[in-house]
Formats: C-alpha cells, structure tokens, sequence
C-alpha cells in the first residue's frame, strides 16, 4: 500500500525531462517529504527575489498604483476604499493617479460607469485644473470625451465614438514615438495625438475629469486587463511570480480530482474530475491540505482570483448543461472552507463576486449575451453551495440584475419607425398605407426585435435563479436562512436609497433598480404561490396585500419616510388609545418619553440631524453604502423600527385579545421568531385589528419583502421608468424631422445644389440617428416596457389598491399607512398610461376596469380625508383625481363608484374655497362641465390653432368628456343644502374678483415694462403668473356658468334669503370683466397685442365666451319670472358715468378706499382682496402701511 501512495504522489507531482520522459529512479515521495518537495516544484523558474520589486524604467512613482486622494485633484470628488473608483461631486472635477511614465509604452483601463460629461487621458504635473477646466483643457494635458464624442489638447475636434455605461476606454501612451491612443472595448479609435512634448523633465500622469455625479472605476494593473495591447505595459506590474505559482497549484488541485486509488487492485486510477467527492480517501484529502497550504494565501489576491480560479471555475461550466450537472463547483467550495483558514476564504468569496460583477458589467458586446449568460451561471453554481451564499448575502450582496444593451446591429439589422401618429401618439399608418418596401422593413424589425427579446428572457430567467436562492428560507442546517439574511440586508439597502435619495451609489446604478423590482417580484410571486399550493387557505399572489398591522406594530422599520397621519412620534402619542383599543397594542410609556427626549435633542441640533428628506453630506471621502456594512439606525422614529413583543402577565382568561406591548428591536437582532412568529407570537402580523380578517396570508417574511417592494418602486423605479420614455419622443421627432427633410428635397431646384447637398447631409444625419435610435427602442420595449414589464407593474397597483382598502378599515389607525402607498398607487397608474403605451394596452389587462373604480375610489375618498395631514400627498391626491376626470375611461370608472361616495366626493369639492388649494379642486369642476357650456367644445382655444400643433397627451388638449351624472349630483346637493351654496358661491365669487383684480395688475405692470424704453423685456416668471390668473378667472367663470346652468334657482328664486346678494355680486364681476375686456384701445388690447411668449393663452375668445355664457344662461334659458328678477338687478341705478370715479382695478364699482403712504385709489373690495397675499401697492409697489375711507370732495 506503502508502494501504491509513493506511485500516486508521483503521478501528481511528476517532473518531465526536456524529451518529454519521466524521470525515473527517483526516490519515493512520501507525506514526509511532501512539503519539500512542493517547495521545490514551485521555486522552478520564479525570478530571484532580489529582482521581483525593482523599480521599472520609464515609470516614476509607488508600485502600487492608486488615485491621487491627497493632493492630486480639484474639485470635490468621493473616491472609493480602494483608491480606484471616483465620483464627482462638484460642477468639473479633476484627479490623477500617484504614478507617472516618461518613457516606454503604457495603457491603463477606465471602467465607465455613467454616461455622461467626462474627459479621460494624461496629463503633466505643471497642468493646473479648476471647476471650468480639466484634463484636455490645458497644454500639456490630453483627453477624450466619449460623451460629445472629441478629443481635447486646449482646441477640440471630432474623434472616437460615442461612449455608454459598461464600455472600457483603454488609454495607451507612446513615450518613444510621441503618440497618444485611445480604444473603446478593444477597439482602436485611431491615434488621438502625436508629437506630444516630451523631453527631461515631462511625465504622464493618468488622470480624468469629470462631472456632477459621473462615476468611473480605473484599472492600472492591479487586475487583468481586459483589453490588453500588445507591446503596451500596465502601470502597474503583474505578480508574475504568484502568477506562477497559483497555475502550478491549481495544476496539482486538477490532478488530484481526477485520480484516486484504488485500495482493492493497488493501483493508481484516473477519473472524471467533475465525478470527485471530497467525500473520499484521506491520502486525496491529506494531499489537497498541503496543496491548500501554499493555495491559499494567493487567493486573497484579486489580480489572481480574477486570472486564475475565476477563468478555471468558468471553463469548469464550458460544456454547457445546467448548474446542476456541475457539482464539481460545489464540492471546490466545500474544500474551500475545509482547507482554508475563514478570513482566506471570506477574501477569496469577496473578490470572486466582485470579479463576476465587474466581467458581467463590462463584458465585451456580442449578439447572444453569451458573456453576461456564461459569468450568470458561475454566479447561480456559487450561490447554490449554502455557506458560500449566507457569507456572501451577509457581506457582500451584490446584484447582477442588469440587462447590457448588447449587439443591437447584429441582433436588429434592418430598422424601421412609424411616420405617422395618431392624437394619442400610436402609430397611425394602416397596413394599406405601407408601401411594398415599407413592409418588408417593418417585419424585419420585428422578428430582430423577438431575436432580441429571447436573448434577454434567457439572462433574465438565470437572474431570477439567482434571486429565488437569495430567498431559501429551508437552508437553516447551518444558522439563519438565507431569506431573513437577505430580508436584513434589502432594508438596509433601501434605507441607503431613502437616505440618498437622487444620489444612487455605483455599485447598484439607477437602470438596475428597474431590473431588479421585476426580478424581485417574479421571485417572490413564485414562492408566494409555492406557499399556497401547500397551504389552500392562503390566498394566492394575485390578491396579495400587506396587511395594516406591519404599519403600527413596531416590526418593520420605515426610517424617516412619512405617514399619511404626519409625524410617527406624534401618532403613537395621540392614537396609543386606539392602538390598544383596536390592535390591542400597548406603547411602552418609556419609549414615548424617550422619542419626546430625541425630537427635543434634535430641535436643537444643526447640520445633518436638519437636513430636510433627501439632503446628503458634502465632502469628505465617499463612505461604504450602509447595506454593506452594519449601519446605526437614524434616531427620527427609531423607536419603531423593529420591535421584538413580549406578553404581558395575562390578568384574566385568554377570551378577549390580550394586550402586547412592543419595545425596539435594532435591524440586526431580529431573529426568524420576530418576523414568522411561532406559537403565542403573530411575529410581523402583531396586533391584527377586527377589521382585517382571520386567514392566512403567506409567509410573513414575503409581506416584508413586499412591502419593500413597493418602497423601492417609491424611491427610484418611476423616475428610471418616466426617463425612458424620452427615446421614444427622440425617435417621433427625428422621423418627422427627416420625413420634412425629404419633403424639402424632394421640392429643391435642381440648380441649388448647394441647398440640395446640406439637405443630404442633414437626411444623413436623421437617418443615423433614427438607427441607432430604433433599436435603443427595441431594447427599452424588450427590457423595460415589455407586456411582462407591464403586468408587474400592474400586479404593483393592484398589491398598493387592497393595501390601501384594509388600511382604510381600520378607521383612525389609517393615519400610520406610510404615504409611499398612495404615491405607488397614482404613479404606477400614470406609467401603465403614459409609459408603457402604444406598445402594450392597457385594456388587456386582467379587471383592469374593475382595478380603475377601486382607484377612482381611492382617491375620490381619500383627496379630503382628514386622517391625511402632508400638504405635498394631498396635493397629489387632488392632481391625480383632476387628471383621472379628463379621460373618458377613468371618468366612466369614478361613475361606477358607490353612489354614497359619488355624492360625498362632489360635498367635498364644493365646500368653501378658502383656507384650502382651491384652484386644482376647481379644475375639478371644471373639467367636469367642459363639452357641455357656452362655446367650451374644443380641444385647443381657436386662436391657437394655427400657432401651435396640438399635443393630445396633455391633459388641458383631451376630447371633453363632460359627466352628466356628476352633474346632478352638483345639482342635487346646491339645492338641496342652502347654506352650501351660498357659502360655495361666495367663495368662487372672492377668488374670481382676486384672479382678475391680480390680473389686471399685472398687466398694468407689463404695459408699464414694455413702453420703457431702458427696458424692452419682462420676467418669464411674471408672464406665467399672469397667465396663470387668466385661466384661473376663466375656470372660474366656467363654475359659474355651471351651477347657473344647472341650479339657476340659487341665483333667481328670491325666496332664498342668498340669491339677490349673490345676483348682485354677480352681475357686478361681469360687469367688472366686460369692463375691462371690451372697452375700445384699452389695457387687455394692447397687452394681447404685443403677442409675448407665454401669454399665448389671454386672449379675449375665452373670457368673453364664459360670461357670454353665464348671461345666456340667465337671459335666455331661464323662466320668465326668473328674468324679472334679473333685470331689476342688472337695471339699478346707475353708477357714476366717469372712468375717473370708478376703480381703476374692476371698474365696477366707485373708489372708496385711499392707500397710505402713497395716496394710490381702489375700491375696498379690489384692495381687501389684494392684501390677503400682497402687501405692495397695486401701481407704484409701495408697501401699504394702511387704508382709509374715501369719499369724493363735492364741488360747489
């Protein structure tokens, strides 16, 4: 047997003789000598240790190289830990790295992060940079800028192409032929420069600079280049030795999987590697340890790990087949942690995953994805062995959810877009309108655009894999399972991104966030329906809420996010009876105190503890995102951001609840029994109220995962989704830019070639853009707004609607529902409209119809709900329902709505203005009766007509859709409750007499601008404030006509004790607006002729139309009795005939007040109103100190 270990140590460890001959004679190896002998295997051909450290000619400067932190940048930037990767942080800032060449070829590598404004090259340390100027700007300073597509050495010109996030720029200097050359992912854009200076003296130093929020990460050599060039030097060397030695190692680790012994024949056998099982002959074990001993330590290098494991674990999954026909990976893993010391292995995982995510992001384009496919199933293999996955979601938790936009002109090489749109923005174009050729295009686009879509389902099912192993919550062999890890570490990365909002980190860029909600939500859709397979009395995804008690138990942290009902400290103090009432939850009296304490401390603290929702620190080095590392939580509501229960004493029999009182619990220290409960314990389900019913829902762990869900679409999903839309609009405009330019060509005189050859030019360009384009679009629609896309978002709205309908129930305890809900609910809304249309419709939807009247519900109960106090969710709330009333199909579902809530909506529309945001409920109103007044059935004011084109998706250009049922409702209520319509028609009539009042001032102050010669323009902000007066008094106007229409009895049935003084009110503010509008050469005229941007809309059409209509309505339609009436008003005895008695603000009524200090006149109406929310005179702009009566002197 003794015979058989030597045979078997020397097959490992065999030398060859330069014949290729064994070596024979040699004396037996035994575990003895081993160590020696490896010793010696792996000094054969190492360069002498002397040798190995000695400074390179040609380069100056650490062996190490980094990025200047200390003194070489400008501007404000956040470096990473590791010195490589940079933010910027200012408006242009520089940086440079610690070592510079000055002789000799050298190439480093810029990962490209972000897009956007940066110039990348080499620069000399006498160039000096500020916030205007970079690297490129300056004389002996070189750039490129892939984001404009230029080189920079003081002038610019045209050079390279142009950039995207996941390229790498490699950048190459030629110190004996004086040339600088840039590549893009390998490719060579040209020699950028040549005849650089160089000379005694002159070095290169690599540097950057680079914009507000542009990210980058370098490589100088410190890990494989991607692209290496031949002849070209990295900055930094490689670890040539260890290189060596790790190959050599690794050679012997493949040996010995695939030989054994075999005990019973005595003999030495080979076998498949990927069959070994660590399961196996302590000789193989005892082997590998000492294998293991020299291994180890090399794998806490990254330029190794990235060289040398990961290329051999990917060949190990080369031949293609499923993870799971690889157990080779698994068993690898297993010797890892058995053979090396934790903090090796911890190292060696890290950097592996760190390695992955970097190949993933920055692989080279090619058309299959075969790159982003093959680094996805290493990660998949990595993840199934269960110790690896719980290190690496505890400390690392990376996410490899993106999709590259990859080999678009190989997957789509025939492009096609629609020329023609409909109002909505659908294509137009009906399959007999395409020519032949059109055709034939167009179906060529499509089945690229399907290539290209299969392409990605398949990236995108691996990273679903990858999720659904995240969420294992059976993996509890080894302590806590991964799900309640990954649960731990998704809070805390939520929390990152509450915290900094608008500042995402680079590790987890925006675009990602879009990939990783629908990745997250079909993982978790996945095991919820697992779940209810095996338990049939839950309910299944599709009615999958997050029930009310995760809002006010204490077992979920929401940091510093808002709730409907204001402040969290201020709810637990005023609704602790309700809590324990209807949840049965007791507020530890001390927690109370000790919020008060925190709330006083930070009165009075500044700084950081003041910053208002979103502010983030400036300056200093960038800190680790706190999901990577172990965070204190914000002390703003702390105390309910987790909570663990403990039962009170029971003081009587178990028949009603009992009372739990909850104390906090930090993020770290929740263990599985808070969140899934056990016996005696709801874990998140704590302090279930009457309301909610008694089932089962689904794990308890998925609600949470949920719930976050929905905060992350708050925090970041709906802004990527709204930004993505705009290729879409790019490539409307670019087809209708070119189709004008062929138009023009088509009509250009031979003789002007010169004309004929710049529209060729400008054809050319079009045509290039709409390419490129195009198929950018196809990616969006296949990644982004893809049917699937949509029925997750869907899923979304429907998941925030039934939350939103059992919070309800709960009657006070609504007030701690978080405000994202209702923000999820309308935003989420509006993307299935407006984003992901006309690719998707949204009338495929499953119950999409029923889905509008819960949401027409929703807001139509919640816009004037008292338990909601934000002024910014309530204000959303009131646009959202004014939105939701211009279309027909989201009209027709708030007509479907409970009649009891149709009738308590229009209540709360109708009460009184003021103390309240008043215009946007009478835009409601109005909105309500467009289609059905006097001269009120356009889209666009006739006048506008030949000005503007129309633009059908905003919401003022929509068909009118008046609703005669809502309308009554109006009707019933006005006549029914007196004092309602008084006190409603007071109300209107105040803010109608303000916005013209305010109107006519400020064209007075636009006249006054214009005539002055020293100043020929007016303030763009001025102009749209007074437009916006206009149109108030306009809508306005319209309101009345309505209820004139519909209850003319409130005005002309003289029994109610309102209706002469509001007659009279009435007839006043018309004559007031006819006064002003169509007196000959006055105010209104000039100012509407003068045709200044931003004024389009005052005109006199839409004024004069609405009061035409308020008197038809009384003159014409009304009966005779009623007439009566109204022309003892509008016949009274006459005001005083000279312009000079009447008010110069509404000339309706004669001055009566007298302004102290500077003796300017108005009627007392005019100027009450204006000293509501001005103090500053109407004409000179003095402020008013005071007012007195005025009576005209008499004259004798």
């Amino acid at each position: 047997m003794q015979w058989v270990g030597s045979i078997f140590f020397f097959l490992l460890f065999v030398c060859l003789l330069s014949d290729g001959c064994f070596l024979v004679g040699r004396k037996p190896l035994s575990f003895q000598d081993l160590g020696a002998h490896l010793e010696r295997l792996l000094a054969e051909g190492e360069p002498p240790e002397d040798t190995r450290d000695q400074p390179v000619d040609g380069r100056l400067g650490p062996l190490s190289v980094v990025l200047d932190h200390t003194s070489g940048f400008e501007g404000l930037l956040f470096v990473d830990d590791d010195l490589l990767g940079v933010i910027g942080h200012s408006n242009f800032s520089s940086i440079r790295a610690t070592t510079c060449v000055y002789k000799g070829k050298w190439a480093y590598e810029v990962l490209i992060s972000s897009q956007g404004l940066m110039q990348i090259g080499w620069c000399t340390l006498n160039c000096r940079f500020n916030q205007e100027e970079g690297v490129g700007d300056t004389p002996d300073s070189y750039a490129y800028d892939g984001n404009r597509v230029r080189k920079w050495n003081v002038t610019t010109t045209n050079y390279g192409k142009s950039w995207a996030a996941g390229d790498i720029v490699s950048c190459l200097i030629d110190l004996d032929e004086g040339t600088i050359t840039f590549c893009l992912n390998g490719q060579s854009l040209g020699t950028a420069f040549s005849n650089i200076k160089m000379g005694p003296g002159v070095a290169y130093f690599p540097a950057i600079s680079l914009s507000f929020k542009e990210s980058v990460a370098f490589n100088f050599g410190s890990r494989p280049l991607r692209y290496p060039v031949e002849g070209y030097r990295p900055l930094q060397n490689p670890p040539t030795a260890d290189l060596l030695r790790a190959h050599k190692l690794l050679g012997y680790i493949k040996t010995v999987l695939s030989t054994t012994l075999d005990t019973q024949e005595e003999k030495v056998v080979e076998k498949d590697s990927a069959c070994w099982s660590i399961h196996g002959e302590p000789t193989t074990l005892v082997t590998l340890a000492l294998i293991f001993n020299y291994f180890a330590p090399l794998m806490c290098k990254v330029y190794l790990v990235e060289d040398v494991l990961m290329n051999f674990l990917l060949g190990i999954l080369e031949g293609g087949g499923s993870v799971d026909e690889h157990p080779l990976i698994q068993q690898l893993l297993d010797l890892f942690w058995l053979l090396m010391e934790d903090y090796e292995v911890n190292e060696c995982l890290k950097q592996l995953m760190m390695s992955l995510l970097r190949a993933y992001r920055f692989s080279p384009i090619i058309p299959d994805l075969g790159f982003q496919i093959h680094y996805l199933r290493l990660t998949t293999a990595i993840l199934r062995h269960e110790k690896s996955r719980k290190y690496l979601l505890s400390n690392v938790l990376y996410l490899f959810i993106g999709v590259k936009e990859a080999g678009l002109e190989e997957l789509i090489p025939t492009t096609w877009w629609p020329t023609r749109f409909d109002k909505e923005g659908k294509d137009e174009m009906e399959s007999k309108d395409e020519s032949a050729e059109e055709r034939l295009r167009r179906r060529a686009y499509e089945r690229g655009c399907q290539r290209l879509k299969k392409r990605i389902e398949v990236v995108e099912e691996l990273q679903v894999q990858i999720l659904k192993l995240m969420l294992n919550n059976k993996d509890k062999g080894t302590g806590e399972a991964s799900r309640y890890i990954f649960l731990n570490k998704f809070r805390k990365f939520l929390q990152e991104n509450a915290s900094n909002r608008g500042h995402p980190t680079a590790l987890c860029p925006p675009e990602y966030m879009v990939c990783f909600l629908h990745r997250l939500i079909t993982a978790v859709r996945s095991y919820w329906d697992e779940g209810k397979r095996k338990s049939p009395s839950s309910i299944s995804s599709d009615e999958a809420y997050v029930p009310p008690q995760l809002f006010y138990n204490g077992k979920v942290d929401y940091f510093d996010l808002q709730r409907l009902g204001g402040l969290l400290s201020h709810l637990k103090k005023t609704l602790k009876d309700d809590l324990a009432a209807k949840a049965n939850i007791i507020i530890d009296p001390a927690e109370i105190q000790a919020t008060s304490m925190d709330d006083l401390d930070e009165d009075e603290e500044s700084g950081a503890a003041q910053r208002p929702f979103g502010a983030v620190a400036m300056g200093g080095a960038l800190a680790r995102p706190s999901w990577l590392s172990s965070p204190t939580l914000g002390r703003a509501n702390r105390f309910l951001s987790t909570a663990a229960v403990s039962l009170m004493t029971p003081r009587r029999p178990l028949v009603p609840p009992e009372k739990v009182k909850v104390r906090t619990l930090a993020v770290e220290q929740r263990t599985e029994e808070d969140i899934e409960g056990s016996h005696g314990n709801d874990g998140l389900l704590l302090g279930r109220p009457l309301e909610e019913p008694d089932q089962p829902i689904t794990e308890k762990s998925l609600l949470e995962i949920l719930d976050g869900i929905v905060m992350m679409y708050n925090l970041s999903v709906h802004q990527q989704l709204g930004k993505m839309v705009v290729v879409s609009d790019d490539v409307h405009e670019y087809a209708v830019a070119l189709k004008d330019t062929e138009e023009k060509i088509a009509r250009c005189p031979g003789r002007r070639s010169d004309i004929l050859e710049e529209l060729q030019k400008s054809q050319k360009v079009f045509a290039e853009k709409l390419n490129h384009l195009s198929r950018r679009l196809a990616w969006i629609n296949a990644t982004i707004y893809s049917k699937e896309k949509m029925l997750d978002v869907y899923w979304l709205l429907r998941v925030c609607i039934r939350t939103i309908e059992h919070s309800d129930r709960t009657g006070s305890l609504f007030a701690f529902t978080p405000e994202f809900y209702l923000n999820v609910a309308m935003n989420s809304y509006s993307a299935l409209k407006n984003y992901f249309s006309p690719s998707n419709c949204m009338d495929e939807l499953p119950g999409y119809e029923d889905t509008l009247t819960q949401l027409a519900a929703i807001l139509a109960n919640h816009f004037a709900d008292p338990r909601i106090v934000g002024t910014d969710i309530k204000d959303s709330l009131m646009q959202a329902l004014a939105s939701y009333v211009c279309y027909p199909q989201s009209l027709r579902a708030v007509e479907r709505i409970p009649e009891e809530q149709r009738v308590a909506m229009m209540t709360n529309l109708l009460a009184p203005y003021e103390q309240r945001p008043w215009a946007q409920t009478n835009w409601i109103l109005v909105r309500l009766w467009r289609g059905c007044g006097f001269g009120y059935r356009y889209t666009r004011l006739p006048h506008l007509l030949k000005t503007k084109p129309e633009d059908a998706n905003l919401p003022s250009l929509q068909k009118p859709c008046p609703s005669l049922l809502l309308q009554r409702h109006m009707a019933e209520l006005l006549s029914l409750d007196k004092d309602m319509a008084a006190s409603f028609l007071n109300s209107v009539l105040n803010q109608l007499n303000w916005a013209f009042s305010e109107f006519i001032g400020m064209i007075q102050e636009i006249q006054q601008a214009a005539e002055r010669p020293e100043r020929n323009f007016v303030d763009t902000r001025q102009l749209k404030v007074c437009a916006t007066c206009f149109d108030l008094s306009v809508s306005l106007l319209r309101v009345l006509e309505m209820t004139v229409t519909l209850v003319p009895q409130i005005f002309l049935d003289w029994t109610r004790p309102s209706a002469e003084l509001l007659l009279r009110r009435l007839a006043q503010l018309l004559n007031q607006v006819l006064n002003r509008v169509t007196a000959e050469r006055n105010l209104f005229d000039r100012v509407v002729n003068l045709r200044l941007p931003g004024l389009e809309s005052v005109d006199h059409y839409p004024i004069l139309v609405a009061v035409t209509g308020i008197l038809v309505r009384l003159l014409v339609d009304c009966e005779r009795q009623g007439i009566v009436f109204l022309t003892v008003v509008l016949f009274r005895p006459p005001q005083p005939t000279s312009e000079e008695d009447l008010c110069p603000i509404c000339y309706a009524h004669s001055i009566s007040a007298v302004f102290k200090p500077c003796s300017h006149k108005s009627c007392k109406a005019c100027i009450n109103q204006h000293l509501m929310n001005n103090k500053d005179c109407f004409f000179c702009k003095a402020t008013i100190t005071g007012v007195e009566d005025y009576s005209k002197p008499s004259t004798s």
